[in-house]
């Protein structure tokens, strides 16, 4: 069991009551969003259905049918009675909505026994990937945790021996999708990634991470609410943040627009000359900041558009150079050894 989540089931079992573990948002106005309704054709939710009326009714034709009576069911033993009052038939189903549709895949079904203790962490009892499990409980406390994709929902239940009952899980999830543009046009794959936080800061200020290393264009299910996005163009400082809102039961699309220039270095005795092998370099800020690190002959990286001073340290001897570029450059920058 992760920390996050062994976090989550105490959490829901100290304050005694139904634990809801969602993430937030807000929308930028830089962000392009279009969230649109589950009636249109679905765009992110895996299985989401509307139970449909039964096709055997056929109340409303002119045909007269005539039913057989179905035979007498058996009687059920006394052993099959008291085994069936020593548990509880439970069935558990998930919502995005509480007006919304049953979600038919992608559920994963999490029940732990509840110690009684906030500070004993629970025990794993079963795991269920079925979108709508029917199961046997004994009698007791337990804590369960439903998850779909990033979206979740913990709930503490007690059931007593004999007890028929269908809990429904309302997750309130919806989808984010994140693109990326460079220079008026979509970025290269593998170039970009996105950091998702919490939208609220916790005491210490800081942001709970949900997911790290996300890439474009791939759909995320979240609980509904705000979140705050990091995208990381390149390897080094070419960084843009906003804050986003999913909402429950759509698709909420953004897209950011990074401003970046990429870079390549060189350790050169006369310009235009051949780079020399094995160079250590250093890149900066005016102020001192460093922002990348790397060795080689002709290193390249993603920088911001900014100032900068370059480091080059070759056989023990070192070489500055000062440098700037701006926005969709692509800059050779050359440092004299002199």
């Amino acid at each position: 069991m992760t920390n996050s989540l062994r976090h989550i089931l105490l959490t829901a079992r100290k304050w005694g009551g139904a634990a809801v573990i969602s993430a937030i948002a807000a929308s930028s106005q830089a962000l392009a969003q279009n969230p649109p309704s589950m009636e249109q054709p679905n765009e992110w939710g895996a299985g989401i259905s509307v139970d449909q009326p039964d096709p055997a009714d056929q109340s409303s034709t002119n045909t007269t049918i005539i039913k057989r009576s179905a035979p007498a069911p058996a009687e059920a033993s006394n052993d099959e009675n008291d085994a069936l009052d020593n548990v509880a038939q439970v069935r558990f189903v998930a919502m995005l909505t509480a007006d919304g549709q049953y979600i038919d895949k992608g559920v994963t079904w999490r029940i732990f026994e509840d110690p009684g203790d906030w500070q004993v962490s629970p025990k794993l009892i079963e795991t269920h990937r079925t979108a709508r499990p029917s199961l046997q409980l004994k009698p007791g406390k337990y804590i369960v945790n439903a998850a779909f994709g990033r979206a979740n929902l913990t709930r503490n239940l007690t059931f007593k021996g004999g007890d028929t009952a269908t809990e429904r899980f309302i997750i309130n999830a919806g989808g984010l999708r994140v693109q990326a543009r460079v220079a008026d046009k979509n970025a290269t794959e593998n170039t970009v990634s996105f950091d998702i936080y919490e939208g609220e800061r916790n005491q210490l200020g800081e942001r709970n991470l949900v997911m790290s290393g996300a890439t474009p264009n791939v759909i995320i299910r979240l609980n509904a609410g705000i979140y705050h996005i990091i995208s990381t163009y390149g390897d080094s400082n070419a960084v843009i943040a906003t804050d986003v809102t999913v909402e429950a039961g759509k698709l909420t699309e953004a897209t950011l627009s990074h401003a970046a220039a990429k870079v390549t270095l060189g350790l050169v005795t006369r310009p235009g000359g051949e780079a020399q092998p094995a160079t250590q370099w250093t890149i900066a800020t005016p102020e001192g900041e460093v922002i990348k690190r790397s060795v080689g002959a002709l290193p390249t990286h993603i920088l911001a558009p900014g100032t900068y001073k370059v480091t080059a340290n070759h056989a023990g001897r070192i070489f500055e150079q000062q440098f700037q570029v701006e926005d969709g450059q692509m800059a050779r920058i050359e440092v004299l050894m002199q």
